[in-house]
């Protein structure tokens, strides 16, 4: 992408968001490219999904659910109604539709960023991770560690296996609904396949 192109999509994101979301999305831009560096992967791709992450954010739930089955993507019960668990894939359909991003790795790990799923690209567990612990964020427990793990592990899994396990912790305490994602992504990365 062109720094002009670049620009532009910052401007009409800035545009679509709340300020307290965009600044947000602006440290998970910034954390995504920064765990990029750390790992060895596309720091534009980085940026860019970073950068896209919540563009659903502020968009009626029904209409989220318009805009998945429209692009045939399945909304399952414990997502059906919930903007925090629909607006990712919304987000991605938006991605590609309203921003120009064609690029599948990109949407993925915008669709992915909430839930995780088993056998996350590298860009999708940057995306996941980047947005659990942007600069910004500071009330979800163990925060220091997982930021540590995250760019001083010996690997990216560590830090997300924490992620996983904190927001499964919280979820269950609170009497939230669990998306059967998450355990699956968390299942996954605590007993891999051999």
């Amino acid at each position: 992408m062109k720094n002009k192109d670049r620009l532009n999509l910052y401007r009409q994101v800035e545009k679509e968001l709340k300020y307290s979301r965009f600044i947000h999305t602006m440290g998970v831009a910034f954390t995504a490219s920064s765990l990029a560096e750390r790992y060895g992967a596309d720091v534009k791709k980085a940026e860019t999904a970073g950068l896209l992450h919540d563009c659903a954010k502020y968009i009626p739930v029904a209409e989220m659910e318009k805009i998945c089955e429209k692009a045939g993507i399945p909304v399952s019960e414990t997502e059906r109604g919930s903007a925090a668990l629909l607006h990712s894939k919304a987000g991605s359909v938006l991605a590609r539709t309203k921003y120009g991003i064609d690029d599948p790795e990109i949407t993925d790990a915008i669709r992915y960023h909430t839930t995780g799923r088993p056998d996350m690209t590298l860009l999708d567990k940057i995306i996941f991770i980047a947005d659990y612990i942007e600069p910004g964020r500071d009330t979800a427990p163990n925060l220091d560690k997982i930021r540590a793990a995250a760019f001083q592990g010996s690997s990216i899994n560590e830090a997300l296996v924490m992620i996983l396990r904190d927001t499964l912790n919280y979820l269950g305490k609170s009497g939230a609904a669990v998306d059967p994602m998450t355990r699956k992504t968390y299942e996954y990365y605590t007993n891999p396949p051999v």
